[in-house]
Order: C-alpha cells, then structure tokens, then sequence
C-alpha cells in the first residue's frame, strides 16, 4: 500500500530482456540506501518488487502482464521515474490510499501554465472514469492528485502545484505522452457493491 506521494525521482539506466522477464537498472541514491530485496516500490504507481540492490541502484524484474498493462513496457533508459516506498502502517497518510495497481493507462491532453501553477488534462479509460468525482482522489503516475474538475470525454482536469510539477515527473511531460492511472479506491469498492445489488 502506498499514499501516493513521491520520495525521489530516478532514472532508468539499464533495460536488460532475459526471456519472459525484462530487468530494469534505475538509480535511486535516496532510496537505494534504505531497500533490501523483496521490497515492495511503486515505479509510476506500479507496485514492483526490488529483486537486488547495487550501490546506488535499484534493480526490478518486470514480466509480461505488467509490461503490457503499465507504461513500463515503453520505458527507454534515461527516463526519469516516481518511486515511492510502501508506507509503514504507524505512518502518516499525506496523500490518499493507493494500492499500486494500475488500472489503465491514459495520457496528457494538454498542460497549461496560469500563473504559479499548471492545470493538467488528462485522459483516462471510460472505467476509470465512472469511479471519479470531483474534488475525489485520483493516482497518476503513482503521484495522489485531487480532480479540480471532470470534463467531456472521459478527461479529468488536474491542478498541480510548482513543487508537485518539479519533484515529479508530471512536469516531464508532453500532450500525448502516456500515464499510469489508478482510480479512487474507495470508489472501485462501492461500484462493486452497487452493481451486486443491482443499483
């Protein structure tokens, strides 16, 4: 379980395929220094599982399924990724309840800077979409954003402060470029509990 809020960014130095599995080398000085292997680290908002650490890197085996449903399967080395540890269970909550499963991925529609911040537009998957309510919670790139609004089209419009912008990598990106998305959690359980009943 995570909170969605990222403690480093790094970045992809290595992509090594060995069969079914592709190994990534990510260089995370901050992080590195603190994982064991069979740690648990949201990449993106993507739970993976630390299998070794070198140094100052941290090293994840990544197999089909996730490489298909996630961006990883499109990472090139030099891209800078979202890393977050799993929170303690005596911690505190900064952001929301995130569970590290990637629901679909979307993409930027457009990033438009008004004044000190951005106004991010992004569109995600119809499913995703139905769970989410403005003002509610929503996870991108691993990184807990509150919706400022819900537009047409399955897009959803994100205010993100300077200091999100820069210590992320939402202020890498351009409009096209895909994203992890993970829906509210409290959301994905009460359609489940709806549709059983039939509402």
């Amino acid at each position: 379980m995570f909170n969605g809020i990222v403690e480093e960014t790094g970045q992809i130095t290595g992509i090594e395929d060995h069969q079914e599995i592709r190994r990534f080398s990510i260089e995370a000085p901050l992080l590195a220094g603190q994982l064991q292997p069979g740690a648990s680290v949201a990449v993106d908002g993507a739970c993976l599982t630390v299998t070794s650490v070198a140094s100052e890197y941290l090293i994840f085996d990544i197999i089909g399924p996730t490489l298909e449903r996630t961006i990883a399967g499109a990472y090139e080395v030099g891209k800078r990724v979202n890393l977050e540890r799993a929170v303690q269970l005596e911690g505190r909550i900064d952001g929301h309840l995130v569970q590290g499963h990637v629901d679909s991925t979307g993409h930027l529609v457009q990033s438009v800077k008004e004044g000190a911040y951005w106004m991010m537009d992004f569109s995600i998957h119809q499913d995703v979409y139905a769970l989410t309510i403005s003002q509610g919670s929503i996870a991108i790139n691993g990184v807990s954003l509150t919706i400022s609004k819900l537009l047409q089209d399955c897009v959803c419009q994100i205010g993100v402060i300077p200091f999100t912008f820069q210590h992320t990598n939402l202020g890498d990106l351009e409009p096209g470029d895909r994203v992890n998305v993970e829906g509210d959690l409290i959301g994905k359980y009460v359609s489940k509990i709806l549709s059983k009943q039939g509402a």
